[in-house]
Parts: C-alpha cells; structure tokens; sequence
C-alpha cells in the first residue's frame, strides 16, 4: 500500500501528474484543487495518497489536503460511489463546502457537480451527513464582510452557490459577481434558487450578443 509518495513533478495534465520517485514515474490522479495547488514541474512534490488495486489496473489517487483525503475514503465507501465519482465530487467542490453541502443536505450544490446525479447525491447524504463535523468544525471561521463594499458577504448557502457556478466552468469572479448581485445576503433565497438566479444572470451577456 503506498501511503504518500515524494519526488519531483515530471508532468501535469488533466486530472493526473506524474512524480518520479526513485526512478519510477508514478501516475497519480488528482482532484481540480489538488492540481491548481502543485508546484512548478521540475519541483519536488509531496502528496498523500490512496492507492487501490482492482484485478485490472493498479490507481494512485494523490492528495495535498489531508481533509481532502478523508473526505474521498468517506465518498468512496458510499454505495455506488467509486473512485472516479469521488474526486468529481473533490474537483468541483472544496473539501469544506462539499462537507457543508452533505451535512446540510444541499442536493442542489452536490448536482451541480458534473458527473453526479440526484440518487448519487442523496445516497452521499444518507449514509454521510453525520460523518462530517470534523471538516466543517475544523474549518477557519469567514471573515466578516460588510455591506456596500461591492464583495459578496460571507455565508455557507453563498459560498456553495458560488462553488456550484465554477464546476460549470465560470470563473470565481463571475461566480461572486453573479450571486451577489443575484441576491445571495437574502436569508428567504434558497440554494437551489440562488443558483438559478445567477445562472440566468450569467447567460444574459451571451443573450444579449447575438
């Protein structure tokens, strides 16, 4: 079993690197965030992983976040959840905001995810919902923003809207733009509505160019 695997960054593609670790380049998948925080290739790198062998192929899952990495062995003991639809869930959401969603039950937030259905989503919530605190309580507290700065004011039902329009490939700053002006300090709005809204908002610039 390969616990953690240290060397230096040959490669980054699409959800994957290769470390070369005495001699051997090692494939390693990752999730979206975990790609975004490795260093320069050529660097030396050191990633927590998850190794698991099936009768056809031998993975390497790697990790910078150690919550990251709890989070995935908790997804991928959820039935029907493998692998692949875990580090979906990892890339699209952060490890705080995708333990927010499944404590809360944000089913919303978690579809918003490419590759994740409904049923998928409600089995996540089910079976982890009260697994979860240790993420979320570890979590740094959000800062306190105040109102008629033009920044979107902190708040998990915001923050998660936000998460839920960068999966579908909108930058962060549309994101937040989008949802603050889309009325995301509404207490009333719900999550699913808050994301609607924004999208609406968001397609409006293509709508209106053609």
């Amino acid at each position: 079993m390969i616990a953690s695997l240290r060397g230096t960054l040959l490669e980054r593609m699409d959800g994957a690197c290769v470390v070369e670790a005495g001699g051997v380049g090692y494939l390693v998948q990752v999730s979206a965030h975990t790609l975004a925080e490795l260093p320069a290739v050529g660097s030396e790198v050191r990633l927590r992983t998850r190794h698991i062998v099936r009768e056809d192929a031998q993975l390497l899952f790697g990790f910078t976040a150690p919550e990251e990495l709890k989070l995935f062995d908790l997804l991928i003991g959820v039935s029907g959840v493998g692998p692949k639809i875990a580090l979906a869930a990892l890339s699209g959401l952060q490890p705080v905001a995708l333990a927010r969603a499944i404590r809360d039950e944000q089913i919303a937030a978690i579809v918003a995810v490419p590759g994740i259905g409904k049923k998928t989503a409600e089995r996540m919530v089910v079976e982890l919902r009260d697994k979860l605190e240790f993420i979320v309580a570890g979590a740094p507290a959000p800062a306190t923003r105040g109102k008629g700065t033009g920044v979107l004011p902190r708040s998990d039902r915001a923050d998660d809207a936000v998460a839920a329009l960068v999966t579908l490939g909108y930058s962060a700053a549309q994101a937040q733009d989008a949802v603050r002006k889309s009325g995301g300090d509404e207490p009333d709005l719900t999550l699913e509505e808050l994301v609607k809204r924004s999208l609406g908002r968001l397609a409006r610039p293509a709508a209106l160019s053609r």
